[in-house]
């Protein structure tokens, strides 16, 4: 970390996005200081990669929330009675998990208020997406509105800044800036059903958009899958 670097805060999932994101913001010269959260989603390997990837990408620090958002689940991904699709669908799909980014980034302007940090980086993406309303710009620009209002940086002048820079990028040109930035995409994990050891299930909606990410780029794609994704045009 460069001494003086103005702070950051960076949430990182573990997945390719996040991982872009956070090398993207340590590239601007940010401290980066990286928020992961255990909030009862079916498995624990995205957190193990996070763990890895904030310290091969040089943050500054990583903290990990716990929420237990399966106590309300309505969400595949915070209730093992709904089952992952593994057949695209049509409208928001049940991988939503309900205000589930709302809460991240509440978490995360607490916690920058803190540090002294404007700077709020997400990876939410809003091109190559699975259909998720907390991925989209306008959403971002209202809490945005909203963070000025309720926070004392807001009153004070010198209010939180919500930096998407995925937002309007595909998958494929996310990979791109990724592996310029020097990102191990083999080290992320973006399934929603990956197994303990990390596979990847290769059928559903993450799976499908990894591989056909890759595929757009004609570039070998490392993941390790369980079952192989569909080819892709």
């Amino acid at each position: 970390m460069v001494a003086g670097a103005k702070p950051a805060v960076v949430l990182l999932s573990g997945g390719m996005d996040s991982a872009t994101v956070l090398a993207l913001a340590k590239a601007e010269g940010f401290a980066c200081h990286c928020l992961s959260f255990r909030y009862g989603q079916r498995h624990s390997v995205e957190l193990m990669a996070a763990q890895q990837l904030a310290s091969e990408l040089g943050a500054a620090e990583h903290r990990i929330v716990d929420l237990d958002l399966s106590l309300f689940g309505g969400s595949a991904l915070t209730d093992a009675s709904i089952a992952v699709p593994e057949t695209p669908g049509e409208g928001i799909p049940v991988t939503y998990v309900p205000a589930r980014n709302t809460i991240f980034l509440s978490i995360a302007l607490a916690w920058a208020e803190v540090l002294g940090a404007r700077d709020i980086f997400i990876g939410v993406n809003a091109v190559d997406y699975s259909g998720y309303p907390d991925c989209r710009p306008e959403f971002i620009r209202a809490f945005e509105a909203m963070a000025q209002l309720a926070t004392r940086q807001g009153v004070e002048g010198a209010g939180p800044c919500f930096r998407t820079p995925l937002i309007d990028l595909s998958k494929a040109q996310i990979i791109r800036q990724g592996v310029a930035l020097g990102v191990d995409f083999s080290k992320t994990v973006s399934c929603y059903q990956a197994d303990h050891e990390g596979r990847a299930c290769g059928v559903c909606d993450a799976c499908r958009l990894r591989a056909k990410g890759f595929a757009d780029v004609e570039m070998a794609d490392n993941t390790r899958y369980r079952s192989q994704p569909p080819a892709t045009s």
